[in-house]
């Protein structure tokens, strides 16, 4: 499909336009001043050799001539054959928690963006395999579907907060719901989830879909944000301290035993977070380890420019208006 890389440049058709407008202006001028000579014989004289018909003539050649320069500075390009590239890769979807427990200050700056520079990270690492992204809360919501494209993803992930998901609590199961759903049901393998969660909700029915995960080959990997010392959490709206019903502070813990359990259940693995780096690098090993299926994707369209045609056809034009006289032979 034909596209223009600079549609930008088309802004300038403005000041030809105005150009033409100048142009009318200075010929009515120049009627107008005629006219004002009154003496017919003497107008007949003075312009003898002059002829309207070329002057309109070799300004439309210089306006055509700027609007194929525009065309050029636009650049209008078509598209070359895509190649299909074949890889190998797994499947892996990344379910981020974005609770208000993940304000937590224990580790800093909060809990949810380590969280999200793990995940970056992953990201980063896991090229040439299919990655999506799934927030919840009190609810979960699929952000992006299983894709090659990295920096669609990252471009979702830097805007999660608690904000995303209004509903508040940890809905783990319904989460991994979602994820499993963005799986293809026929194969048995090459597939992986993420869980990055403080576990604080204790959810029962995230063992039930992680079993059932297990039976379609779906592992499951936790990594717990927070610690068991617990923090304060920062209410994004009142940048103040969250306070409990008596007023006092809330302290929000990580719950490891949930997400540990919830890993074992989906033979996957659980770790704390202390180093980004080092948590994704723990997943990439792991991922790394299973059998990978190959993944038919295609790289994306090289494009020939055009610009030079319009270049050549305005320096033509140009040429033309210099060879056209500005007078007319008149015979003495």
């Amino acid at each position: 499909m034909l596209k223009f890389e600079n549609n930008y440049s088309f802004l300038l058709l403005l000041a030809i336009l105005l150009l033409v407008w100048l142009f009318r202006i200075v010929i009515k001028w120049k009627k107008a001043t005629i006219k004002q000579i009154g003496d017919e014989r003497l107008i007949t004289q003075l312009l003898r050799g002059y002829s309207a018909k070329r002057f309109q003539t070799k300004f439309i050649l210089i306006a055509v001539a700027l609007v194929l320069c525009v065309f050029g500075l636009a650049n209008l390009q078509f598209p070359q054959k895509q190649e299909i590239i074949n890889r190998k890769g797994i499947d892996v979807m990344i379910a981020l928690d974005v609770s208000k427990s993940m304000l937590a200050t224990d580790i800093q700056p909060n809990r949810l963006e380590r969280a999200k520079l793990v995940v970056s990270e992953l990201i980063d690492k896991l090229q040439g395999n299919k990655v999506g992204l799934v927030l919840f809360a009190g609810r979960a919501y699929l952000q992006t579907p299983l894709t090659t494209d990295q920096a669609a993803v990252k471009m979702y992930l830097n805007t999660a907060s608690t904000a995303s998901v209004p509903t508040q609590g940890t809905v783990i199961g319904e989460a991994l719901q979602l994820c499993s759903n963005a799986f293809e049901t026929k194969q048995k393998k090459y597939k992986s989830v993420v869980v990055l969660s403080d576990g604080e909700d204790h959810d029962e029915s995230a063992f039930d879909v992680a079993k059932k995960m297990k039976e379609t080959g779906i592992v499951i990997h936790t990594i717990g944000v927070g610690t068991t010392e617990g923090g304060q959490i920062i209410d994004p709206e009142t940048n103040q301290l969250k306070l409990d019903k008596d007023g006092m502070p809330v302290l929000s813990k990580i719950n490891e035993k949930e997400l540990q359990a919830l890993a074992e259940t989906g033979s996957g693995t659980y770790q704390l977070l202390t180093d980004a780096d080092a948590a994704a690098n723990n997943i990439l090993k792991e991922i790394d380890s299973m059998e990978k299926k190959s993944i038919e994707d295609y790289s994306q369209f090289s494009f020939q420019s055009l610009f030079q045609w319009f270049l050549f056809a305005a320096i033509a034009l140009l040429i033309a208006e210099l060879l056209i006289p500005e007078r007319k032979i008149v015979n003495q």
